[in-house]
This record gives structure tokens, sequence and C-alpha cells, in this order.
């Protein structure tokens, strides 16, 4: 489960911080627990959180320990929610390699005193966050940005490569009870749910090596995200308050996401699940909670029991490419009067308000996918991870390859190139937004109109060979 897209629309999977789709940690490295924090703030700022401390402890000493209040159903699991506690004192733009001992640890006092007015027990404030450590490593892999943009089969290549494939019918057939419970307790497929396994920490062979109160505790202080990372640090606390999981147990990616299948702490306020019955919300250590969780967050946003994500389709002759868009949703027998057909020749899946979705444009793969699609979607906002999930969850189940072939030949264009273009199109009057070296809506939008004007196929998807028309004097 990740921060924040790259480009949230339909022919994308990579991430505006490298990603989850580079947002998550990269997957293949087994987990380590770093170093234990073992110090408290000292000088200015420890006397100042001692003495906020003493004030709660004086009037909180008797009060029960508060109750967490669950976090608000998120759009999207990859967008920051919007909400934010009241800021603390404001730091400067931080910069990775310099110094910021001294201005952490006075920041951290200041968010002491909000974590306990908004009800943090006073322990948790002096033991977890009073030991909360700057992490340069973090605002590093936080302002990283990819070179190129990841080409949808480089992706699926190795979302959905062989050896994953082998590793989720291991899982499954491992934790068969837990998974099928899952399933049948939320209605979600055991194989959807071991893909999204599969897909966050490659089932749990790494899910991050941060301390997640450290990893959210610098991201509130460097100044890019503070009201969004105040928020899911504050979550962060909550539940190590009411004792899912010890402070040194809560490990997980850069970004702040936890555990086996990667939740923020207010996703997981929101939806973790204790399966196993031990009085514990546990996505680190127990599968069956794990399990639950993903399964839960699944059918709370929407998964519909029964019906699939979607399948692999021929577009007639005379598609037009432009509405291949999540906008655009139409009802089976709509899509088979215009000739829409299954790859297979099988019948369409019987799936309300469907849409076309071409990742790599009018020359690649063409699926035609529903709500359920949409749903994986708000556990990652990009339509190569959705994808991902979908045709690992098909291949762990026995399932075939994607049949159409990708157009290989295509290579990636890099974010100074795709800024380039955007620079042109908007010179030529074909509205692209702001030139940011991100494939968005409106970019895409502005591509076809060019597209339209050459009389080719308006597809939207962005070629070397479309930058170097728009560049011709």
């Amino acid at each position: 489960m990740h921060i924040r897209p790259l480009y949230a629309g339909w022919h994308a999977g990579q991430w505006r911080m490298p990603s989850f789709i580079a947002s998550h940690c990269s997957l293949g490295r087994a987990p380590a627990l770093p170093v234990a924090a073992s110090h408290a703030p000292t000088g200015v700022a420890g006397v100042a959180l001692a003495a906020a401390l003493a004030l709660a402890l004086a009037g909180c000493a008797s009060a029960p320990s508060p109750t967490p209040t669950p976090a608000a159903k998120p759009v999207a699991a990859a967008t920051p929610p919007t909400a934010s506690p009241t800021t603390a004192a404001t730091p400067p733009q931080a910069s990775p390699d310099a110094d910021h001992t001294a201005g952490f640890a006075q920041w951290l006092s200041s968010f002491s005193a909000q974590a306990l007015e908004a009800g943090i027990r006073p322990a948790t404030v002096r033991d977890v966050l009073g030991k909360a450590q700057w992490q340069p490593r973090v605002v590093e892999l936080d302002r990283a940005q990819p070179e190129f943009t990841r080409t949808p089969w480089a992706y699926l290549d190795s979302a959905v490569s062989p050896q994953r494939i082998a590793q989720g019918q291991a899982q499954l057939a491992a934790h068969g009870a837990a998974l099928q419970a899952a399933a049948a307790r939320y209605g979600v497929p055991a194989s959807v749910i071991t893909a999204i396994w599969g897909m966050e920490s490659n089932y749990g062979s790494n899910f991050g090596t941060f301390r997640t109160v450290d990893a959210l505790a610098t991201l509130a202080y460097e100044g890019r995200r503070r009201a969004w990372a105040q928020t899911e640090l504050l979550a962060a606390l909550r539940i190590i308050d009411q004792g899912d999981i010890a402070a040194d147990r809560m490990i997980g990616s850069w970004a702040g996401a936890m555990g086996h299948t990667q939740f923020l702490p207010s996703v997981f306020l929101a939806y973790a699940v204790d399966a196993d019955g031990d009085g514990h919300r546990d996505i680190w250590g127990s599968v069956p909670d794990v399990t639950a969780s993903t399964a839960h967050f699944l059918a709370r946003s929407g998964w519909k029991s029964g019906e699939p994500w979607g399948a692999e389709v021929q577009l007639p002759p005379t598609f037009d490419h432009a509405r291949a868009d999540p906008a655009v949703r139409q009802t089976m027998a709509q899509w088979e009067s215009e000739g829409l057909r299954s790859i297979d020749g099988a019948p369409l899946p019987d799936m309300a308000g469907a849409s076309i979705v071409t990742p790599a444009g009018a020359r690649g793969p063409a699926f035609l996918v529903g709500n359920n699609f949409r749903t994986i979607l708000r556990y990652n906002n990009s339509v190569n991870y959705a994808l991902g999930v979908a045709l690992l969850a098909r291949r762990i189940d026995g399932g075939g390859p994607v049949a159409a072939p990708w157009p290989r030949d295509i290579e990636p264009l890099s974010r100074a190139q795709l800024q380039a273009l955007q620079e042109a199109l908007n010179r030529k009057g074909f509205a692209a937004g702001t030139p940011d070296g991100v494939m968005g809506p409106a970019t895409r939008a502005g591509l076809r109109g060019y597209q339209r004007s050459l009389g080719t196929v308006a597809d939207g998807y962005p070629t070397l060979e479309l930058l170097q028309k728009l560049q011709a004097p």
C-alpha cells in the first residue's frame, strides 16, 4: 500500500516517489530489524518534553487508556488522507545531508505535546515518540525520482514472474486454512489475497527495515508532507497505545507502510482484523491476521463477491482508443454490440459498468475491467499494480498468461523526455498541464488531441517518435 502515484491514470505504474511503483521498499531482500533507538531527546528538547509529560501525568494518571479513533475510509489507499492534526512547529525544508539532530529534537518536543493532546498515553509519548530518531535515508528516498518510467510489460514481467507464481501457489497451499477462512468471511478470492501479499512484500520476505515511528517522524519533520505524515504518526502511536504491536516490532517501508501487506497506520486502525483471536491485530507475524485484514480492506472498499475483475479482450478494428478510459463505462451488452470479444472466445464476464484498459496503448493487450479491478486500485492507484494483482491471482489459480503480445520494441521515455513532450504539446496548443515529467490525465488528453491532428490512432501513449514529431520545426 503506497503513498502517492506518479500518474494516477491508466497507462502508468510508476510513482512520484520510487516504487510502489516504488514507494514501498524493493522486493527480494530479506527483512532485518534496524538497531532500536535507545536514547531520549536531550538538552532543550528533553527538558520541554519532560515538562509536557509531567503536566500530562499529573492530569491523566488515573485516566483509562484512550479508545483509538478509526481512520476515515480512504478514497484510495495510495492517496494520503487530507485530514491533518494541528501543525506542529514548522521547520525549514530539510536537506538529507545536513545535521538535523537539534532541529528534529526540538520539533519532536513540540509534536509530543500535540500527541498528548490527541489522547496518546504519556508513557507512549515518552518511551516511543520521545526516542524517535531522524532518518536521513528516509528523506533521500522521499525525494528520489526514477529517471525512466517503467513500461507495463517490464513491470508485469517482474510482478508476475514464474518464481512469484510458484511461491504464491506454495503459500496458498501452506496457509490454505487462513486464506480460505478470509475468503469465506469477506467474499474475496484466496488467490487475490495471496497475490496482494506477493505484490506488497514478496509473501513476507521483505516488508521493510525502517522503524515506522522513526520513518513517519522524519517525514513529519522534513517539510514536504508534514500534515499527512503527522496524521499517520499519530495513528501509529495509537496502534502501539492499544497494544497491537510493540514499537520495536512496528517495522515497514520508508514511507510508513507496514507489515506483510503494507498497511499505512490509518488504514490499519480502520481495517486490521484479529483473526487468530489472540487479542492483537498483528500484520507482522500472524498470517491469519494478515489475510483477513487484506480481505477486509477489499470488502469494505467495494469488492463484489463472485464477480470477476475482468478479462483480456480483442478490440474491434474500428475501436476509438480515446475511449479506453476509466470514465467510459458500459454494460456487457453495449460492449458486445460494438464488436468487443474475449481474447479466447469465451463469453465476456458479467460485469456492470466495465471499462477498457490498454496499458501499452493501441499496440498492446486490451483488458475489459469492472468494479473489482477498481477496488484493487483502492489498494494502490496504479493500473499496472492492479493488473499485476489480477494476473498474478489468475496464474496462482492455474490460469494462463496474457495472450496478446506486448510492444517490446517501444522504449520508455525518461522524465526529461516526458517533460519535453509536455512542453511541446503546450506550445502547439494541446494543453498538457504543468510540464513536470509525469504522465497524467491532462498530458494524455493533450497527446490524444495531437494524435488526432495527425490522423493517427489517439491512444495517448507517449513514444519517442511522437516526441520527435512534436519537436520537429
